[in-house]
């Protein structure tokens, strides 16, 4: 065996032992970036009954970086900044926010925005209410909204969760 190859079997082993966790994508991830994207424009166009003013969502980076120095922050509340005029951007005066968290294993992009959008289930459309929580849904669906930017970023600990991905997306306008 050459000794390159030995260097290499070590590090994978010593990567395993050590629980090296599975890296995250980064916000100028291109895929990333991409997939955040289209699975909200993809649940939006599910909006029944439809929307006749539904806005296409396309990625903003001043939001992105928002959601990053939100998630690295590793707490499972909101942005205490959300509602003060252009804090979280410099174009918008109110930003919306739909935070995930879970094991770094268990994260997924799909995964978090499919957990948003279930809460259709409890949203009541004719008296537009929710019978219980519905905010996350609402957040993704909002037809006025039109720009995303999000982030995920382990923490050691968050909502009680070790190894954890904090996944924050924030929206404009709110």
């Amino acid at each position: 065996m050459r000794p390159g190859g030995i260097v290499l079997a070590l590090w994978v082993v010593l990567g395993a032992a050590t629980g090296q966790q599975p890296s995250l994508p980064t916000i100028t991830d291109k895929a990333f970036m991409e997939e955040c994207v289209r699975l909200h424009n993809d649940y939006r166009s599910k909006v029944q009954p439809e929307a006749s003013n539904m806005r296409y969502m396309t990625w903003d980076a001043a939001l992105a970086r928002t959601a990053r120095a939100w998630a690295r922050e590793c707490v499972f509340e909101h942005n205490v900044y959300l509602t003060e005029r252009y804090q979280c951007h410099p174009n918008f005066t109110s930003v919306g926010e739909n935070i995930w968290i879970g094991s770094v294993q268990a994260f997924s992009v799909a995964g978090a925005i499919k957990l948003w959008y279930d809460e259709v289930a409890f949203y009541i459309f004719n008296v537009h209410k929710c019978s219980k929580v519905c905010g996350h849904y609402l957040q993704v669906v909002w037809d006025y909204s039109y720009k995303i930017g999000c982030a995920v970023t382990p923490c050691n600990k968050v909502g009680g969760i070790r190894n954890a991905a904090n996944f924050v997306c924030n929206y404009a306008p709110r």
